[in-house]
């Protein structure tokens, strides 16, 4: 049970890192009016995609 326990942890830690990319690169690939249309700053793309992986 605790390998089991184990590579869940490692799985969800693995899909919360690949959505925090797919996130990060998704935002990253707008320009700035686009980005202002969300009402996003550029420099914040960073943290909004942290909390999109959680």
């Amino acid at each position: 049970m605790v390998l089991f326990g184990f590579v869940s942890s490692i799985a969800s830690r693995f899909s919360a890192y690949r959505n925090y990319r797919r996130t990060l690169q998704a935002l990253s690939a707008l320009d700035d009016r686009e980005l202002a249309d969300l009402g996003i700053f550029r420099g914040r793309i960073e943290e909004i995609a942290r909390g999109a992986a959680r």
